[in-house]
């Protein structure tokens, strides 16, 4: 059994979801944080920069792109100077040559005037400064989970991405297996929290989204039957056919791209295993896949939906989960979850 508390940090496109916990805990009295997330943070501080007209060194680790990229763009295209780490600068892209292209100066040692910004998908000096303002021991523990595409230079990292999917449905699909403390190396992102939290719990933020939503009392209900998970994220969607132990079908696609009615059109041929790989990613989602031995049947037709932006999804006949009362921390419950099955604990969260 497990000494001390356990830090959750499911780090989004949007936010930054903390939760604390300790074994005899009441989850529901256990400290909660809904922040913006890391890309966000960074790209405002880059935006700061460009308003003063400074030039930026970029150093520390790869970690999540998104709005922190686009910033950068923008302070080059201002004319402004951009120096980063090679490490730093495959937050952009996987391929350095073009991170060069659009202008950014790859160095070690920038010139001094060049005002020094540290990436990273873990603020561990951060969060102790809030846990200290308000007397909470640093936990001893940490489950993180972060969106991780893989590093793959050669080609598309949509189409890397889901084919690790497919490869774990085609293993088995076991929730358990959702979960790691040491990832395959193809996995830089989740590599550099490993290297900045040694042994910690690591999870895609899509997984952890779907191991905290059955935790929901009505999805637990449905379990043993079959229902459908939907993550309606800030940055990606998530839906997996699940029954039992295992997922039987996932399907992945950009948020920003759905619109309600084409949401609720995938999702009715989700269900009947009639939507295709070929037709998301074409749509310029991640894909489509089954389990070699799903059969449709209508097995999966109740769907619980969970995300920031789950209204997306408000014409499908599903309900909102909403496990522990708190939606926003559904990927921080799935990590727990998924930490103390890890640990053989003897207890589940479900529980308390």
């Amino acid at each position: 059994m497990f000494k001390g508390s356990l830090m959750a940090v499911d780090v989004g496109g949007g936010t930054q979801d903390i939760f604390i916990w300790e074994a005899g805990q009441t989850v529901e009295n256990g400290v909660k944080l809904v922040l913006p997330a890391p890309t966000l943070v960074l790209a405002r501080r880059v935006q700061r920069l460009t308003a003063q007209g400074q030039p930026i060194f970029l150093k520390g680790r790869v970690m999540g792109g998104g709005a922190v990229t686009q910033a950068v763009r923008r302070h080059l295209g201002q004319g402004l100077a951009v120096y980063a780490t090679p490490q730093a600068a495959f937050t952009f892209s996987d391929r350095l040559e073009a991170v060069r292209e659009w202008g950014v100066i790859l160095t070690e040692s920038p010139p001094p005037e060049a005002v020094t910004l540290t990436l990273g998908d873990v603020g561990v000096e951060d969060w102790r400064q809030v846990l200290a303002a308000f007397e909470v021991p640093f936990p001893r523990h940490f489950a993180v989970a972060v969106q991780d595409h893989g590093f793959h230079p050669q080609g598309s990292n949509r189409l890397f991405r889901f084919q690790g999917w497919e490869n774990f449905l085609e293993q088995g699909g076991r929730l358990a297996d959702l979960a790691c403390r040491r990832p395959p190396s193809h996995f830089t992102r989740m590599a550099a929290v490993a290297e900045v939290l040694p042994g910690a719990l690591l999870m895609d933020t899509c997984a952890a989204g779907v191991r905290g939503a059955l935790l929901d009392p009505q999805a637990r209900e449905h379990l043993d039957r079959g229902l459908t998970v939907v993550n309606v994220g800030n940055a990606h969607t998530f839906a997996a056919l699940v029954r039992g132990d295992r997922l039987w079908g996932i399907y992945e696609h950009h948020t920003g791209l759905l619109s309600p009615e084409k949401l609720c059109a995938h999702l009715e041929r989700f269900q009947q295993g009639r939507l295709t790989n070929t037709e998301v990613f074409d749509d310029q989602g991640h894909g489509c896949a089954y389990a070699p031995d799903f059969n449709a049947g209508g097995s999966c037709a109740f769907t619980v939906i969970t995300g920031p932006r789950r209204r997306l999804a408000q014409g499908w006949p599903g309900v909102f989960a909403a496990p522990f009362g708190d939606m926003m921390l559904s990927g921080c419950f799935g990590l727990v979850a998924a930490f103390l099955e890890m640990e053989n604990y003897p207890m589940n969260l479900a529980d308390y």
